[in-house]
């Protein structure tokens, strides 16, 4: 039977051992270890996949967008109410989640075309990239003040996933999913237009006056 010193000594070189192994032991890599970016995913859309589509998620929502000044101002110098025409136009862009856009100046890219499909098919509406709207607006400005014209467009927004089937393992997959959102211009919503006033300040007075 080992005496105790000599399962001391044995438990002692058992530790080192697994000590030495640790040291030598790779942990296995995470499956995201490798994973390409989701920009790269989508501009792999109909290049190198056998099937890009994108799955719209929810209702799409259609809200006003920002309110912005359009048009060049009014200013009313006299001491009796005036009423100045002006003409204006305003364009409404797109916008995504990831920053990228569904076109380019040549057309619109594999993934964005996907996208259009999706979203046309699931909710009957026609999605744009822009939108301009031009108008000739008549503003009552009273004396000593400035007006100006005011639109808020309609957009309408979407979320979902787009799935990539590629022919070839892609960083090790064949499978891969991008979530994304989208932000356009909502054709056929009016916008929200406006007119607004206010007294000049001093300083507008003596260069718009004077």
């Amino acid at each position: 039977m080992p005496s105790t010193c000599s399962r001391t000594n044995w438990a002692g070189v058992l530790a080192v051992l697994i000590a030495a192994g640790s040291l030598i032991t790779v942990p296995p890599a995470r499956a995201d270890d490798n994973r390409p970016s989701d920009i790269e995913l989508l501009e792999k859309c109909d290049n190198g996949t056998k099937q890009c589509v994108f799955h719209p998620a929810g209702d799409v929502t259609v809200v006003s967008g920002k309110r912005e000044t359009v048009g060049d101002r009014a200013w009313n110098c006299t001491q009796d109410k005036q009423t100045s025409s002006r003409i204006w136009e305003h364009t409404t862009g797109e916008s995504t989640s990831l920053g990228v856009a569904l076109r380019t100046e040549l057309g619109t890219k594999a993934f964005g075309a996907s996208f259009k499909v999706a979203f046309e098919a699931s909710y009957r509406r026609t999605w744009s990239s822009s939108h301009t709207e031009s108008e000739t607006t008549f503003i009552d400005v009273p004396p000593g003040e400035v007006g100006w014209v005011t639109l808020a467009p309609k957009t309408q927004k979407v979320k979902g996933t787009y799935e990539l089937i590629f022919k070839d393992r892609f960083h090790g997959k064949r499978y891969w999913y991008v979530p994304f959102e989208a932000e356009g211009p909502a054709e056929g919503e009016p916008s929200v237009r406006g007119q607004q006033t206010r007294p000049m300040t001093e300083q507008e007075r003596i260069e718009e006056c004077e």
